[in-house]
């Protein structure tokens, strides 16, 4: 059995993507799920915080999150041109940071749809805990900074 791989929207899209890429991405998503639930016992929420493996895998972890909310992610052709308009996903600057894009191919008009699409996004990962913020990069390129909470103290 092929191991289960997330739509970052920077590759291709995954090969699985019309044989049941929904029914695995649900699978991966319960699984991720009961992960917070086992390893975030103590906490008021067990699911509403990200655990240790999504803070080792923030890329993954955030890319698992948005395709399970039904966001579409973006992707690229062997050739590297874009194919799809959807977020993209890849590695801040600082560590454990999730820099998230919203992009299409040329004529998408990814640009003028980034702003909502963004909003959505970052509505999503706040739902499950990620603290997400949005900054404008060259041109007023909207982007996305996502990481997980810094831990505090445990509250009484």
């Amino acid at each position: 059995m092929a191991e289960f791989e997330v739509a970052t929207g920077a590759a291709e899209l995954p090969a699985d993507e019309d044989r049941g890429r929904g029914a695995a991405v649900r699978t991966a998503f319960e699984g991720l799920l009961q992960i917070r639930r086992l390893m975030n016992t103590g906490a008021a929420d067990p699911e509403g915080a990200p655990a240790d493996w999504e803070r080792r895998q923030p890329v993954r972890a955030v890319a698992l999150a948005l395709e399970a909310a039904g966001v579409p992610p973006s992707a690229v052709d062997a050739a590297g041109r874009r194919t799809a308009t959807g977020y993209c996903l890849g590695a801040a600057e600082r560590t454990g940071v999730v820099r998230v894009e919203w992009l299409g191919p040329p004529g998408s008009g990814a640009g003028y749809a980034a702003e909502g699409a963004l909003r959505r996004c970052a509505e999503v990962l706040r739902r499950l805990g990620w603290e997400a913020l949005e900054y404008r990069g060259p041109r007023r390129h909207r982007y996305l900074e996502v990481e997980p909470p810094v831990a505090g103290p445990p509250r009484s």
